[in-house]
C-alpha cells in the first residue's frame, strides 16, 4: 500500500489586535496549542500590542485582517464621512455597507483609500505579510475584491482567505441555526467562485476549503476533534475568534486542548503558515 495522502491545515485566529483578551489567547494558543497564522486588525486599540507579541513570536504568520465593518476606519471622519461616523467607527450593518459600495462613487473612492491606509499600517509594523483576509469575510464582496485585487502587487498581496466551506461536512461536523449556516455557506461559496479564475490567474495563494465559516463562534474541542479525523488530503485552513473573554473561551481551550494535540499527532497532520503554500 502507498502512504496516505498528506494533510496540511492553517489554523488562524481572526482578530489579533482587538484587545487584550483576544491577544493573550492568540499568543497563548501559538505558544502552547496549534495555532500558527494571526490576523491583525490594524485600526483596533490592542493593535500595537499585538505587533509587539508578535515580534517576539516571529514562527506565528500574520496577516491582515481588512476591517471594513464593526470597527475603527484608518481615516478619520473627514476624510472618509460616508465610511465613518464622527467617533470614527466603520458601520456595524454589512448590508447597508456592501449596497453603499455598490451604488455609490463617492463611498467606492473612500472605500480604496480606507484599505490603501490600512495596507500601509500594516506595512509600517514591519511584519511579514503571511495573508489577507477581511473581517466578517468583507474581503469577498465584489468591489473590496477588486480593490484588492487590482492593487495586489502593489501591496504585496500573495495570499488571501479563500471562504469556500465544504458545506455537507462541515454540516455534520458542527452546529449551529441552520438559515444561518446554509445563508453563509451559500453567499461565501458564490463568492470564492467569483474570484477563482483571478486568483489563479494572478498566483494568489489560498487553500481550496476553509472551515469554522459556519460555526458561529463554536469551533470548540468536539468540533476540531471531528474535523481533524475526516481533514481532506491536501491543503486547508480552519479559522477562530479565539479570547480569554468568557464567549470565545471554548475557542481558546480548543487550540490548547491535550486531545486536540494528540489528534494532530495521531491523524499525522502537518501545520502549516500561508507562507508554507
Amino acid at each position: 500500500m502507498g502512504a496516505a495522502p498528506s494533510r496540511r491545515l492553517i489554523v488562524n485566529a481572526d482578530d489579533f489586535g482587538r484587545d487584550a483578551a483576544a491577544n493573550e489567547a492568540i499568543i497563548e494558543a501559538h505558544r502552547r496549542g496549534i495555532l500558527t497564522c494571526a490576523s491583525l486588525m490594524v485600526n483596533e486599540p490592542a493593535a500595537a500590542a499585538a505587533v509587539e507579541l508578535a515580534r517576539r513570536n516571529p514562527a506565528l504568520g500574520v496577516g491582515l485582517h481588512l476591517t471594513l465593518l464593526c470597527g475603527h476606519g484608518a481615516l478619520s471622519p473627514e476624510e472618509a464621512p460616508l465610511l465613518v461616523d464622527s467617533a470614527g467607527r466603520l458601520s456595524a450593518n454589512p448590508a447597508k455597507a456592501g449596497m453603499l459600495y455598490f451604488f455609490s462613487r463617492a463611498a467606492r473612492e473612500e472605500l480604496k483609500r480606507e484599505i490603501a491606509a490600512q495596507f500601509r499600517k500594516f506595512k509600517e509594523t514591519g511584519l511579514p505579510l503571511d495573508h489577507v483576509n477581511g473581517h466578517l469575510h468583507i474581503h469577498l464582496h465584489p468591489v473590496v475584491a477588486d480593490i484588492l485585487l487590482e492593487h495586489a502587487q502593489e501591496w504585496g498581496v500573495g495570499a488571501i482567505r479563500w471562504s469556500r466551506d465544504l458545506f455537507w461536512l462541515s454540516w455534520k461536523l458542527g452546529r449551529g441555526p441552520l438559515f444561518y449556516r446554509a445563508s453563509h455557506a451559500l453567499i461565501f461559496n458564490l463568492l470564492s467562485l467569483r474570484v477563482k479564475r483571478r486568483f489563479r490567474k494572478m498566483g494568489i495563494r489560498h487553500t481550496p476549503r476553509v472551515f469554522g465559516l459556519m460555526q458561529t463562534s463554536h469551533v470548540d474541542e468536539a468540533y476540531l476533534l471531528k474535523l481533524l479525523e475526516h481533514l481532506p488530503a491536501g491543503d486547508s485552513e480552519v479559522y477562530s475568534h479565539p479570547s480569554t473573554e468568557p464567549k470565545y473561551q471554548e475557542e481558546f481551550s480548543a487550540l490548547t486542548s491535550p486531545n486536540v494535540l494528540r489528534k494532530m499527532k495521531e491523524e499525522r497532520i502537518e501545520l502549516i503558515r500561508y507562507a508554507d503554500l
